[in-house]
């Protein structure tokens, strides 16, 4: 009997543990931009690919010195590989799609972009509203549709908000969506307390 206690307790104890892994948040980064901070949690959980490639780019130092390219106020900002000088930088191969992940395109999401499915590389978004229209299609078996969501803004949303209000103009990728005034990215890191 004291065995079988013991056994049961042991079971539990093991369980438990794997619920507080699953569970466990995955490693927070720190953007710095010329308008304050933002930090993002991000979510291997549910992202594993996107996040361990998201990392990498932060890693090599892909994001720093780069700017905020496009704002649609109400929608998106959206940054990666452009500089203020309006040249990219090169980029690994493209990641899969994750979009059927369970997550959602909602305010302060980060997600992904892309043009083609299976073709994101270092672009990414943060979601200003509720744009649900930008998730996997409830009737996509094959995975082709929606945007990645990878992570939350947990930190600075109000900085988003900001960019997100700045005078716009054509000098950049996207007409109309630039800042006047770049909005730069200083440097992008793993925050010391999550790195793996």
């Amino acid at each position: 009997m004291r065995f079988a206690r013991l056994f049961l307790f042991a079971i539990a104890t093991l369980f438990a543990g794997h619920a507080l892994a699953a569970d466990a948040p995955g490693p927070k980064v720190l953007i710095q931009t010329s308008m304050g901070d933002i930090v993002l949690q991000l979510d291997p959980a549910h992202a594993p690919l996107t996040v361990a490639n998201f990392l990498r780019y932060v890693r090599e130092g892909h994001f720093d010195d780069t700017i905020v390219y496009r704002v649609v106020p109400g929608f998106v900002i959206q940054a990666g590989s452009w500089q203020a000088d309006l040249q990219t930088r090169p980029v690994h191969d493209p990641v899969p799609l994750e979009a059927n992940n369970g997550l959602s395109n909602v305010r302060g999401a980060v997600a992904m972009a892309h043009g083609a499915p299976d073709s994101a590389t270092a672009e990414f978004f943060v979601d200003l509203a509720d744009n649900v229209t930008l998730d996997h299609s409830a009737t996509d078996t094959g995975n082709t549709t929606g945007f990645a969501v990878f992570g939350q803004v947990v930190q600075g949303m109000d900085v988003v908000d900001k960019i997100a209000a700045v005078p716009l103009g054509d000098h950049g990728p996207f007409l109309g969506s630039a800042p006047v005034t770049p909005v730069t990215i200083a440097k992008v890191t793993v925050l010391p307390d999550a790195a793996p």
